[in-house]
């Protein structure tokens, strides 16, 4: 059985930082890409960032580019999201997600299988 846990979220004023963090368990976490999405009120999730199976290639939305940072521990089975510079329109709830095999890291929920429960992440100004 799949699962993906995050943790790390919380409240923190803007210009602050976090750790996320997705524990997996249940399939081979070194055989899959992975990635973050987020979900703010009221709208749609959206595409954060991705990593390759091995960590070589990462990729990250514009709006984060420069001040997140995905990496992954496959002897852990964790993949973390390093988040800085915080500004309030980070704020949502923040979602690991595996790549669907044979499909490759994009930023459309179609392309993903297992999501987790979600960590919120609040900013405030």
């Amino acid at each position: 059985q799949v699962q993906l846990v995050e943790s790390g979220g919380g409240l923190v004023q803007a210009g602050g930082s976090l750790r996320l963090s997705c524990a997996a368990s249940g399939f081979t976490f070194s055989g899959r890409a992975m990635a973050w999405f987020r979900q703010a009120p009221g709208k749609g999730r959206e595409f954060v960032a991705g990593i390759s199976w091995s960590g070589e290639r990462t990729y990250y939305t514009d709006s984060v580019r420069g001040r997140f940072i995905i990496s992954r521990d496959n002897a852990k089975n964790i993949v973390y999201l390093q988040i800085s510079t915080l500004k309030p329109e980070d704020t949502a709830v923040y979602y690991c997600t595996t790549v669907k095999p044979g499909y490759t890291i994009v930023p459309v929920t179609t392309s993903y299988d297992y999501w987790g429960q979600g960590t919120q992440v609040t900013v405030s100004s």
